[in-house]
């Protein structure tokens, strides 16, 4: 459980308009999302915030947000649709069996506290060999994100990540990578870790 408390409704309810890691990290996340989802392909934002991080030069079907915050998503460019729903209470998707060809999570895994039954969900509402990846560095909102993943360390974060993976089933290809070596102070890490629907 997170050290605060209090509703998750509370706690997002005024958008928050920045980036949550620097130009770098940023382009090695849209980079890897570039690799791993399929141009014109329906993708499912996870988590969605005003910034997606896909690349602005690839045109997808259909890009849908699902997030804490209504205003964050409708300043978001690239989302064509939103939906604002809480995972933490209920980690069921509203959305139908294989609606997607890929989805990403990007820089908010560490606040799930269902992320077994989430992934399994997502599981469920990708098409089969479609990708999920996971991207985070090693910033958060201390207070909002889990105990675990205020007592790991980055290489642990990623096998942890990597273990939601294996115990939510249903996942193939599995691969954990370092996108881009941080710098203390200076430039932000980023790590990822991704699989397809088997």
């Amino acid at each position: 459980m997170p050290e605060d408390g209090t509703a998750d409704e509370s706690f997002y309810r005024e958008p928050r308009l920045v980036t949550h890691i620097d130009e770098g990290a940023i382009a090695a996340c849209t980079e890897l999302y570039r690799e791993l989802i399929p141009p014109a392909g329906a993708v499912l934002d996870l988590m969605s915030s005003w910034r997606s991080h896909l690349p602005d030069n690839v045109p997808y079907e259909r890009v849908v947000g699902l997030g804490m915050n209504a205003d964050e998503m409708r300043q978001n460019p690239q989302l064509t649709a939103s939906v604002v729903h809480n995972l933490n209470e209920k980690s069921e998707l509203p959305f139908a069996d294989a609606e997607f060809d890929a989805a990403i999570c990007t820089v908010s895994v560490q606040y799930m506290r269902r992320p077994v039954e989430t992934f399994g969900e997502v599981n469920r509402v990708v098409k089969t060999g479609g990708a999920f990846a996971v991207t985070f560095s090693n910033r958060c909102f201390p207070t909002k994100a889990i105990a675990a993943w205020r007592q790991l360390s980055d290489e642990e974060h990623m096998r942890l990540v990597a273990l939601y993976f294996e115990r939510s089933g249903g996942w193939r290809d599995l691969q954990a990578k370092v996108l881009r070596e941080g710098r203390y102070g200076i430039s932000d890490p980023l790590y990822a870790v991704w699989a397809r629907r088997a």
